[in-house]
Order: C-alpha cells, then sequence, then structure tokens
C-alpha cells in the first residue's frame, strides 16, 4: 500500500461522518476509527509476517501539555511505523535536545512498510524534547518532538 494512498484516506476518513474504515490492498490491511472524542486512531496494521510492522504492538501516544502561549510547537508523526532517531544503527541522531533547527532540516526517520519516510521540520528554532524512544512504534499524528519556535 503505497503511503500517499494511505494519508489519502486518512485525510478522507477525518473529514467524513463515518466512525471506522477498513481497506485490504496488496497482503496488507489498515483499520481505522474514531473514538468519542472524534479524533482519528489508527488501530492496527497487518502486514505479511516477515515485516517489523506486523509485530509491533500499539503503543501509548503521550499527551505533552503545553501553556497557551508558549512558542512550543509539536512535530507529529505524518504515519504510522517506527521512529528512527539516525539514518543507521552505529550513525549520530540527526538531531539531540538543544540542537537549533531551521526549516526543512531532518529530524528523524519513520520506517513504514520498509520504507524510510524523512521527517522534516517544518519550522525553525531549538529542539526542547524529543517524546519517543528510538526503535519504538508510533501512532499517526502522534506528537514526536517538541521545537520551541524562534
Amino acid at each position: 500500500m503505497d503511503f500517499s494512498l494511505i494519508k489519502k484516506y486518512v485525510k478522507l476518513f477525518e473529514e467524513s461522518n463515518i466512525s471506522e474504515l477498513e481497506i485490504e490492498q496488496d497482503n496488507a490491511r489498515i483499520k481505522i476509527s474514531k473514538k468519542a472524542d472524534t479524533a482519528v486512531q489508527v488501530h492496527s496494521i497487518a502486514a505479511p509476517a516477515h515485516s517489523p510492522v506486523a509485530a509491533t504492538s500499539k503503543p501509548e501516544v503521550p499527551q505533552p501539555k503545553e501553556e497557551k502561549n508558549s512558542k512550543l510547537k509539536e512535530i507529529k508523526s505524518p504515519i504510522v511505523g517506527t521512529f528512527y532517531r539516525a539514518p543507521g544503527p552505529d550513525a549520530d541522531p540527526y538531531v539531540k535536545v538543544g540542537d537549533d533547527v531551521s526549516t526543512g532540516t531532518v529530524l528523524c526517520i519513520i520506517e513504514a512498510m520498509k520504507l524510510m519516510n524523512e521527517i522534516e521540520s517544518d519550522i525553525s528554532g531549538k529542539i526542547v524534547k524529543i517524546l519517543v524512544e528510538n526503535g519504538k512504534p508510533v501512532e499517526y499524528n502522534q506528537p514526536l518532538m517538541l521545537i520551541e519556535a524562534e
């Protein structure tokens, strides 16, 4: 299943009045449902047994508390997958807490269906907190990092 196709399904789902959607294509299955508060949650993705996505369990999604007048901006996961801070196991992480970043700076990688997706910053600022551990599964729209905007 193509990443852009998954994004289209999620967008259509968010804009519709349906409460649950399940799609199966190319030996992959995605099931999306809305909770009572109408937030979109991806409950599970089944992939071929040899895929690392198939073996993951649903992670708990941290909800950081922000002050209303704060300059903190959440960088959220655009897809379901596995979070990696570095391009390889022995490589330095893309960013660390305290690093200054600009628009377009690569912050991390999300692996989804054996594709490595670079997640870039959409603002300039300083990394305040990294909310996900390296190698852990992430959900769609899950906060990954907090950046204090300049």
